[in-house]
């Protein structure tokens, strides 16, 4: 059985939530079991409510306002733990059409991707402003280059994701996941792809961020972090060999005076130039240790994908002795049986 969950983080959504809710699929080609999981990240008004009474079958509630890329880490570890196949993410806002999650679902169901992302096509996007659509596209090519995939709409939330690919991926960032997902699976030589989408105009500003020079910032730092975290040595090394260029022009000024007799006035090229050799060479072995610390995050990362999967299987083993859910893989039930013969 392929099962599929359809996630929703919420901030103050009660009052648009069951439209967006209606629209979901109830089936689609290929899958089994259809859920859907709201996660409330501290909502004021009765979010967490609404989708009870919508029949939603799983929600995760934050005591507190905890940011999207939290809400969105801890969807993908309860639909994990629910045992989903596929999962989807989608805003509550209606931003997206729920008849297009078949489009982004069939690429995964038919093993041809591990991430499908909807390109929402920025550059003709009649609900984008001139703006926006620059800002998007300008921002789509640099993690388009930086993760080495052929990505669009780099920052569209509306995506499918494989079960194998989310076990993968471990969200770091506090501000938004998308760049940040990317440019892992791009690392980590996941298969993605764009499916183009619809889209519907912004029924309110978003929540995400206050000010267009805010989410450039903060996008920026994010793609930086996660670029630097899994590119180490060459971040540190350019940088280590920019300012060692920087530091010899100083010192070969101070060469070239002292060579026509003129050095006694010009010493301080001299202290200058070996100051920046110096913070070079240092850089530059930052750079050797922050690689290493990669090389340590890629055994941890090993590890942590075991664990899960064997606290999968022991919770399948479980339910299976339970009688609620049927072994599968290669479980071990023999000592089960022998101890219920």
């Amino acid at each position: 059985m392929t099962k599929l969950i359809i996630q929703i983080p919420c901030l103050n959504e009660a009052e648009v939530l069951p439209e967006t809710l209606a629209k979901l699929p109830r089936s689609l080609p290929g899958v089994d079991v259809i859920e859907y999981l709201i996660i409330d990240d501290g909502s004021s008004d009765d979010t967490s409510g609404v989708a009870r009474r919508w029949g939603v079958h799983h929600v995760v509630r934050h005591r507190r306002n905890r940011g999207l890329a939290e809400a969105f880490r801890n969807g993908i570890d309860k639909c994990l733990a629910e045992g989903a196949d596929i999962i989807v993410n989608t805003d509550a806002d209606g931003q997206y059409a729920g008849e297009d999650i078949a489009k982004i679902v069939a690429p995964v169901v038919a093993l041809e991707a591990d991430i499908v992302i909807g390109d929402r096509s920025v550059a003709d996007n009649a609900h984008f402003s001139f703006f926006k659509r620059l800002l998007q596209r300008l921002g789509s090519t640099v993690v388009r280059t930086l993760s080495n995939t052929d990505i669009t709409d780099a920052v569209s939330g509306f995506r499918a994701i494989s079960r194998d690919a989310a076990q993968r991926i471990n969200i770091t960032t506090e501000f938004s996941y998308t760049t940040d997902m990317l440019i892992q699976a791009g690392r980590k030589r996941l298969a993605i792809k764009s499916v183009p989408i619809r889209t519907n105009s912004a029924t309110r500003p978003s929540r995400l961020f206050k000010s267009i020079p805010r989410f450039i910032m903060s996008q920026g730092m994010t793609i930086t972090r996660a670029y630097t975290t899994f590119n180490a040595l060459r971040v540190f090394t350019l940088l280590g060999a920019a300012l060692t260029l920087v530091g010899l022009l100083p010192m070969a000024r101070f060469v070239w005076f002292f060579a026509n007799g003129q050095g006694d006035g010009h010493i301080q090229s001299l202290v200058i130039g070996g100051a920046l050799l110096t913070v070079g060479v240092l850089v530059a072995t930052l750079g050797i240790l922050a690689d290493l610390i990669a090389t340590n995050r890629k055994l941890m990362e090993a590890s942590i994908l075991k664990l899960r999967r064997m606290d999968e299987k022991l919770d399948r083993l479980e339910k299976a002795q339970k009688g609620t859910e049927a072994p599968f893989g290669d479980v071990d039930t023999a000592p089960a049986r022998r101890k219920a013969s």
